[in-house]
């Protein structure tokens, strides 16, 4: 089975944030991919990691993408080809919290990056991972598309907008033409997946609950996301890197990554699914006093659909099944079943015929 081309086997690839939830998955996909696989990350700041849990055996730096002159040091040293940039400060509420130490990371995180990826000799293709959040959120009712005005109200939702406008002045400026590296950013919907750990989520608010006997307090029941499994954007931003890749500077854009509209569920909709495959869970809403966070949010991914060729593989039934076992297995063995996982997934995207897998 030949997978994303094979596009990543034997080339230096950077991933930034690789000890976080999302960036660890990504790390040890390209590890089976056959990439060389380089990472800067702060601690993972979770105790269960799925970082650690993995134990992958990469070359992993620990650094903050604010210190500009430490990070060009690190990129020179790795000399990747490819760059997939997902660190960051990801918690809308903690952004409330830390408003400055969230722009500082997210914004000029990602301009210490880029500006230390503009002195690497064969560097091909980076792709920067933002958020749905990105937009404008009118509360519409059908999804937001890459061509829809950038905003956001939080401070969390608005550094990943004003990211936007910095990797496409990045793009126009000085990464256009001749030799230059392609850079495209990615937008994905509310990811699940095991190994998640963070605070103010979902899906690791409830485990935490279950652990403890607890009921989980549930602040927006009729809040709905566009969810999916953690794999589905992963495979997204693997399909546009093996793009840009090829040169083609079509693809050098915004792509959004989400479900399809049935997956777009209330909170209280997601929660009695996850309950009917694991009975523990149980739940209450309670009036939370707290910042504003958005109510309904969707996703418009037929862009990629048509122009990439990318498709979910899970519908989200299979989304909260694989992440109940996932989690579930934790609690029984105290391991990750990850790699397992990966497995399903690339066996059905083959089955379905998944543009990314021959």
């Amino acid at each position: 089975m030949i997978l994303f081309d094979d596009a990543y086997r034997g080339r230096r690839v950077l991933v930034t944030g690789h000890t976080g939830f999302k960036g660890s998955w990504l790390s040890m996909w390209l590890a089976r991919l056959g990439a060389d696989v380089s990472g800067i990350a702060l601690d993972p700041d979770t105790s269960p990691s799925h970082w650690d849990l993995l134990g992958l055996g990469i070359d992993s730096r620990r650094l903050d993408l604010r210190n500009a002159a430490a990070l060009r040091e690190a990129v020179r040293e790795v000399r990747p080809e490819v760059v997939f940039h997902l660190a960051a400060q990801s918690l809308v509420r903690r952004s409330y919290r830390d408003p400055l130490g969230t722009w500082n990371t997210n914004v000029m995180g990602t301009a210490n990056l880029l500006e230390a990826c503009r002195d690497v000799g064969g560097l091909r293709a980076v792709v920067i991972a933002t958020s749905d959040k990105c937009y404008q959120n009118n509360e519409w009712c059908w999804g937001y598309r890459e061509t829809d005005p950038l905003g956001g109200n939080d401070p969390y939702s608005a550094s990943k907008a004003a990211t936007e406008l910095l990797a496409a002045s990045y793009r126009r400026s000085f990464f256009a033409g001749g030799e230059a590296a392609l850079i495209a950013t990615a937008r994905a919907g509310n990811v699940i997946g095991g190994g998640d750990w963070s605070e103010d989520r979902l899906v690791p608010d409830i485990v935490r609950a279950i652990a403890a006997g607890a009921e989980v307090q549930i602040r927006s029941p009729r809040a709905t996301r566009p969810w999916q499994h953690v794999l589905e954007p992963l495979s997204g931003y693997l399909l546009l890197g093996a793009r840009l890749l090829r040169g083609d500077d079509m693809f050098a854009t915004a792509w959004n990554f989400g479900p399809g509209p049935e997956a777009n569920l209330e909170v209280a909709t997601f929660l009695e699914a996850f309950a009917a495959l694991w009975p523990d869970l149980r739940w209450r809403a309670e009036d939370m006093q707290g910042p504003h966070e958005a109510g309904q949010l969707n996703l418009d991914s037929a862009r990629a659909r048509t122009e990439l060729g990318w498709r979910p593989v899970w519908e989200i039934g299979e989304a909260i099944e694989r992440t109940v076992a996932w989690y579930r297995h934790h609690a029984t063995h105290g391991l990750a079943c990850s790699e397992n996982q990966v497995d399903e997934f690339e066996q059905d995207a083959a089955r379905g015929d998944a543009v990314w897998c021959r």
